[in-house]
């Protein structure tokens, strides 16, 4: 060790930037915050065999911010830390300068995470992934942001490997990476789906929890994040960055977005039994947030507002600027066009309470770069009062789970829903209000990840998660679902006519409905998870797409294209512009109106009548007196409907053949709307 430390140049550095900065061909920088340690070393090991090549102390300190630069490092040369100080839990002190720790500002993995509790415990450093130092040196070829309108933007949620891991266009060694995704026949079918936005889930690099790894589990989703600013080794062909890089320079060329859903409100390294792996060994007490007894802080007892056994603490200014400086690093140096924050009332916590107003949410809408970016919140966590649907500022959007939640009900059945149904269509103007903010915050969604897909919504009646090692108590049970009259696949035609009538009415409701649209990748195939809700450890085919379709599930993909296709050729769909709403102006204005089946208009007193499950809606464009009626039958019967003024057009109904569009026009000036059916008339 002593020869190779002796062919080194090493001088104090400087305290900017955090992380490692590349200076020359084999000239580094290291900063790393750390204001407890007494001392810091970095440790620079072979990128073959991951033997050990020298341990440099940190000569530089400049307040909380340790730094070195160090000459005559190679190209690919793998690096960690190692800081000393004193181990007192009680203080939230965690120091082992045996320890190997992972700088939470490396740009890149050697290797997937994966724990090995024996090593862990015996402190070999082979427990641990290094990062790489490399050159992020890339030929974007001229390539630039689609920059896709809000109200325009249709999300279509996927995971890296699940995307492709099962298709069968994608070659073998490609299926599952970064680079599947860029296959033609990949981005082809996003291309015919209508998709404006690829929403992937979690990217950065993550650890699966060791009680999943002794169950022979792991972590499929990622979110477990273990550095912020590395890409997931595990769906690399050779190299994460390049690869990652290649992905989206690709989607771009075809004018698609990428959203990368992130995680910044936990890590892997768990509570107080977790491991430690980066941050609690280098500055514990200022990254995580802890319980407190009056005014003395309990540093053995974090505060678990995420359920996954600790809590980010975003109030403080240095985990602050890494949050803030991870984002500018995917938006700039890996070209990202926004983000889904999960659950992102963490990030406005402040003293424990969500704060609208939070200084995070301040620096973002002032930052140059990040508030030009898509910002998408999930407006909850599982802290005290960690509910706030449409308190996030106008410029994000949020998921809005009492649209999904009405949307199912409603179409299940349920009385008494219409009126709450006709305001999450609209834009559910009673959360999002108008004047104060635009129908796009609202993401309107039907499926996500984490439950049901839209097949299992209308196939099973209660979840089914037995695989995931947790008796079936683990997941959602408040599902809103249908099975039909039978509990999982069936071949009876009648009930598989049923499920798939009910999954049109949900996909048009979406299509039609204002705000931010969003599809689970694998809906539109029809994809199963075997009535699993909660899916999260399933790395096999229960959550690999299947892109073997029968003929059902060939014409429902149809229906699907066709209404995507819908919404973006009438601009109404898109974005509604009232005349009572001064929020956004633009060319169009719109006038709606309701009406019940018989072409009276609705009054107030209609709205409350717990048993009206069918009326009619009617959007009128002032300027080109063009307009769409929407025929909605929610109830168990055929429904006689009168239409308002002149006959119309049909454009499609939800009970005719599979939904899709009639090859010869029809034209009508009443109808019967089928029980549990919905029609669209131009």
């Amino acid at each position: 060790m002593a020869d190779q430390i002796a062919l080194l140049k090493m001088s104090p550095g400087k305290p900017a930037p955090l992380g490692p900065t590349q200076l020359s061909a084999d000239s580094w920088n290291f900063a790393v915050y750390a204001p407890d340690a007494t001392g810091l070393q970095l440790c620079l090991f072979r990128p073959d065999t991951e033997e050990l090549l020298a341990e440099i102390p940190f000569s530089g300190r400049t307040g909380e911010i340790w730094h070195l630069q160090v000459q005559g490092v190679a190209e690919g040369t793998l690096y960690a830390l190692k800081a000393a100080g004193p181990n007192q839990p009680d203080r939230g002190l965690l120091f082992d300068s045996n320890r190997l720790l992972l700088d939470p500002y490396c740009r890149q993995l050697n290797r997937p995470q994966y724990w090995h509790e024996q090593q862990y415990l015996s402190r070999s450093h082979y427990s641990l992934a290094k990062g790489v130092l490399s050159s992020t040196e890339f030929d974007w070829q001229g390539t630039t942001k689609p920059q896709i309108p809000r109200e325009k933007t249709v999300l279509y949620e996927a995971h890296i490997k699940g995307l492709t891991m099962q298709h069968p266009a994608v070659p073998e060694a490609l299926r599952g990476t970064y680079l599947g995704l860029c296959q033609p026949e990949v981005i082809a079918h996003l291309k015919a789906l209508g998709i404006t936005t690829v929403q992937l889930l979690p990217v950065a690099a993550f650890m699966a929890e060791p009680r999943l790894s002794s169950l022979k589990l792991t972590n499929y989703w990622g979110y477990n994040p273990l550095a912020f600013f590395a890409p997931e080794p595990r769906y690399q062909v050779e190299d994460a960055v390049q690869e990652f890089k290649t992905l989206v320079r690709t989607l771009h060329q075809h004018g698609l977005e990428v959203i990368l859903d992130v995680v910044f409100n936990h890590t892997a390294e768990a509570g107080e039994d977790g491991p430690v792996l980066s941050f609690r060994g280098l500055a514990n007490r200022q990254y995580y947030l802890f319980h407190s007894h009056g005014e003395m802080i309990d540093y053995q007892n974090y505060c678990n507002f995420t359920g996954c056994g600790n809590t980010l603490n975003l109030s403080h200014p240095a985990l602050q600027k890494m949050v803030l400086d991870a984002l500018r690093y995917w938006l700039t140096e890996m070209q990202v066009d926004g983000f889904r924050f999960d659950l992102a009332v963490t990030l406005g916590r402040e003293h424990k309470r969500f704060n609208p107003y939070a200084a995070f949410f301040q620096i973002i809408a002032q930052d140059p770069v990040l508030s030009q970016a898509k910002l998408i919140a999930e407006p909850w966590d599982v802290g005290p009062f960690g509910y706030h649907l449409g308190q996030f500022p106008a410029h994000w959007s949020e998921l809005n789970d009492k649209f999904r939640d009405t949307c199912r009900a409603f179409w299940r059945g349920d009385s008494g829903t219409l009126p709450e149904f006709a305001t999450r269509l609209l834009g559910s103007r009673d959360i999002f209000q108008k004047h104060h903010k635009p129908a796009s915050c609202s993401v309107n969604y039907l499926c996500y990840h984490d439950g049901f897909t839209l097949q299992d919504l209308v196939s099973y009646q209660h979840k089914h998660n037995w695989l995931n090692g947790e008796e079936n108590r683990d997941g959602h049970s408040h599902n809103l679902s249908s099975n039909h009259g039978v509990e999982g696949p069936s071949s009876d035609p009648a009930i598989v006519a049923a499920r798939y009538q009910h999954k049109r009415n949900l996909v048009a409701t979406l299509l039609l409905s204002q705000g931010i649209i969003h599809w689970l990748g694998g809906d539109e195939l029809s994809h199963s998870q075997h009535g699993n809700n909660n899916a999260y450890c399933q790395d096999n085919p229960i959550s690999w797409l299947n892109w073997q379709l029968d003929g059902h599930s060939t014409k429902f993909l149809q229906f699907v294209r066709q209404m995507m296709a819908l919404r973006s050729q009438f601009s109404c769909l898109q974005q509604l512009s009232l005349l009572d709403d001064q929020y956004q102006l633009h060319g169009d204005k719109h006038q709606v109106h309701w009406y019940l089946l018989d072409a009276t208009p609705m009054q107030e007193q209609h709205w409350h009548q717990a048993e009206l499950n069918c009326c009619m809606l009617e959007i009128i464009n002032t300027n080109s007196r063009q307009s769409l009626l929407v025929l909605i039958n929610g109830s168990a019967r055929n429904e006689a409907v009168l239409f308002p003024g002149n006959s119309r057009q049909l454009v499609f109904d939800t009970a005719l053949d599979d939904g899709l569009q009639p090859v010869k026009p029809l034209q009508a000036s009443q109808w019967l709307q089928t029980a549990h059916s919905l029609s669209v008339w131009q």
